[in-house]
């Protein structure tokens, strides 16, 4: 049976709250903005909060399970980050208040450029970015920036590799910059012969994923730079891979030029319908002065008696605002928590933490499961899911039979250079015992793909929904709520 909706529950005259008087002058609203129906459901308290929360236990979600989403780094949350971002000093301030009355989260944000910085090797950090993808955007822009300066207005191309992440290349031509593809040699890193094919004077930059989205750490990254330095271009670094690195080592220190970091990945922070984002872009010292404004600096020293006072300034050469006000605040809160219970040993833990579950992984299915780089990988690795004599089975058949076994799909189809791709990360939060299970769930559904596999097409056959008919959605959109005729 399915459940209802919140209109079919609803009943004339059921209500669920009652307002106050107000206090405030009545006003009258002009008609235009007025409607003259607006069939809003009529229920009580205790329907509403029953049809959310059933709704809430159909979701899937990193508190009730394994999310081995490749690229994706879905780590668990710690609910310490949920304490600190609530605290009155920081969940009730307001963007607009006067500096001096804000200086504890002034020196929040201070200190995490700085512990940004030092993970990272750049000693130059914004926090503006909302999100990755910004970040990203952020990046290039920067690159069109320091080149204009220059007056070199003939480097109009950025380089991305086939290995890279899907928005690099997205971020690059809606920046005005015309995209140069570079191929994968045979162990899964940039091909230097085709790199250096494409590097001349009209070069912008490189956008390159180190650990790639092969799960593999750039063997040639020092050469794969200086090809690219050689040539006038900058080196753009996704650090949306950055948890495989942590402690470990420093994309500045490689020779990486820029870099946005995913806080909502490496950090903690929510991901996903949690969120939101974070991306914070770090940059080498010959770019600082072009970082957006404002950022958050000491503007009067402090002394044994008094504090630093911390306020906003403006690069010299700023690209200007990129974002309302000053970023997401409530996750520079979570990170910074989550770097200070870690500390530097701990965060280095979580890289090897990471690397060594998805060797486990790795290393338990690569001989049920074809891998087209067969290297020790770093924090994710990527699966064929197809085989010979499984001929009508796809990648997209095994994600769906996953459900089955109450686990989460890894990435399907990503990267593109591997055909029917299964992108898996288990990050460093998950036990030996569910990557046991899960490595049980992936072996039995490949020998399903071979016994019976109308069981793995006609999948999933346990969850709320069946299998979605994804060309249909895609051309038949349903854009608005539906509402039950003569519900009223």
């Amino acid at each position: 049976m399915t459940e209802p909706t919140i209109y079919e529950i609803s009943s004339p005259g059921r209500t669920g709250v009652k307002f106050q008087i107000s206090d405030v002058p009545e006003f009258e609203v002009p008609k235009e903005f007025l409607r003259e129906h607006l069939p809003m459901p009529e229920v009580s308290e205790i329907d509403v909060i029953r049809h959310f929360t059933r709704l809430s236990q159909l979701n899937y979600c990193i508190d009730t399970g394994f999310y081995p989403l490749g690229s994706c780094t879905m780590k668990y949350n710690p609910r310490i980050n949920e304490v600190t971002a609530r605290l009155a000093g920081f969940a009730k301030i307001h963007p607009l208040q006067p500096t001096e009355t804000v200086q504890g989260s002034l020196a929040l944000m201070f200190d995490l450029q700085n512990w940004l910085g030092e993970i990272s090797g750049f000693p130059g950090i914004t926090l503006q970015p909302a999100a990755g993808a910004h970040g990203e955007y952020v990046g290039v822009m920067l690159i069109r920036a320091y080149h204009n300066d220059r007056k070199d207005f003939k480097r109009t191309k950025m380089i991305i590799p086939d290995s890279a992440h899907g928005t690099n290349p997205a971020t690059s031509s809606m920046s005005g910059f015309d995209v140069v593809g570079v191929a994968t040699d045979k162990n899964g890193n940039v091909d230097l012969e085709s790199l250096r094919a494409v590097c001349d004077d009209t070069i912008a930059g490189l956008m390159l994923t180190n650990p790639n989205t092969l799960g593999l750490f750039e063997q040639n990254v020092v050469e794969v730079v200086n090809i690219v330095h050689e040539a006038g271009g900058l080196v753009y670094g996704d650090g949306a891979n950055l948890n495989a690195l942590l402690g470990v080592v420093r994309p500045g220190d490689l020779g990486i030029d820029i870099m946005h970091f995913n806080l909502h990945k490496t950090f903690s922070t929510p991901h996903g319908g949690g969120g939101p984002g974070s991306g914070p872009v770090g940059v080498v010292k010959h770019l600082v002065d072009f970082l957006p404004c404002p950022i958050v600096g000491v503007i009067e020293e402090g002394s044994e008696d008094f504090p630093p006072l911390y306020g906003f300034i403006e690069p010299e050469k700023s690209i200007g605002r990129i974002k309302a006000f000053f970023g997401h605040f409530g996750m520079m809160v979570r990170a910074y928590t989550y770097i200070s219970m870690y500390g530097k040993d701990g965060l280095k833990k979580i890289a090897e933490g990471a690397v060594l579950n998805a060797n486990y992984l790795l290393s338990l299915l690569k001989d049920t499961y074809k891998v087209p780089y067969d290297r020790i990988c770093m924090h994710e690795f990527v699966l064929e899911g197809h085989w010979p004599d499984a001929p009508g089975i796809h990648a997209l058949d095994i994600a769906k039979r996953l459900m089955d076994y109450k686990f989460h799909p890894p990435t399907n189809y990503f990267p593109l250079i591997v055909p029917e791709a299964l992108m898996i990360e288990p990050t460093e939060t998950e036990s030996k015992q569910t990557l046991d299970l899960f490595v049980d769930a992936m072996l039995k559904i490949a020998e399903e793909a071979k016994t019976n596999p109308e069981l793995l097409k006609e999948a999933p056959h346990n969850t709320p929904i069946g299998r979605l008919d994804e060309v249909k959605a895609a051309k038949d959109l349903v854009l608005c709520c539906w509402i039950p005729e003569n519900n009223y």
